[in-house]
């Protein structure tokens, strides 16, 4: 007859941790093995529910927009504390200048002007857009690059219009 060892024996207490170890390792594999899933931002439902916010789209002639662009990269400045405290939005406007994408040779001289005399504000106001996970994905969801928005307007009624020198996806 084997005798029975005390419950703090040295061989109870690792087989114990042995126990303990087996069962963790086990959960960490299962864990593992799990399938990611992700939300994708392709149903617009999950955009919907990421972004709450309806994204519009607009294709602009590049001529048409200029003003509009070289003032909304004039007032930066004003707009980057907005950009880095927005929370909510009522409608995003995404406004295309596909004559200023990089394809099609870039921004027209006056854009580009403005772009380098106000270089640091755009630096900023892209890693702000990179940071704010509402208008990142509100952007993202169009196919649009952070790298190609120019500048951001607000107007009065909650919406925020993105210039980007982009194409529309198709």
């Amino acid at each position: 007859m084997t005798p029975i060892a005390p419950p703090n024996h040295p061989r109870k207490q690792g087989f114990a941790r042995l126990t303990v170890l087996a069962g963790v390792a086990a959960l960490g594999i299962g864990a593992l093995a799990a399938p990611v899933s992700a939300q994708g931002l392709s149903d617009p439902e999950a955009v919907d529910r990421i972004i709450g916010s309806e994204v519009r789209e607009q294709e602009v002639k590049s001529s048409a927009g200029d003003g509009r662009v070289i003032a909304a990269i004039e007032k930066l400045g004003d707009n980057l504390d907005a950009v880095r405290k927005i929370t909510t939005l009522d409608r995003v406007d995404i406004v295309y200048l596909p004559q200023a994408s990089r394809a099609e040779g870039g921004p027209a001289p006056e854009i580009a002007t403005k772009l380098s005399e106000h270089s640091d504000s755009v630096d900023t106001l892209r890693h702000e857009l990179q940071s704010n996970a509402l208008l990142y994905h509100a952007i993202n969801s169009k196919n649009v690059q952070i790298s190609d928005v120019l500048a951001v307007e607000f107007d009065a009624d909650a919406t925020l219009v993105v210039f980007a020198a982009a194409k529309p996806s198709s």
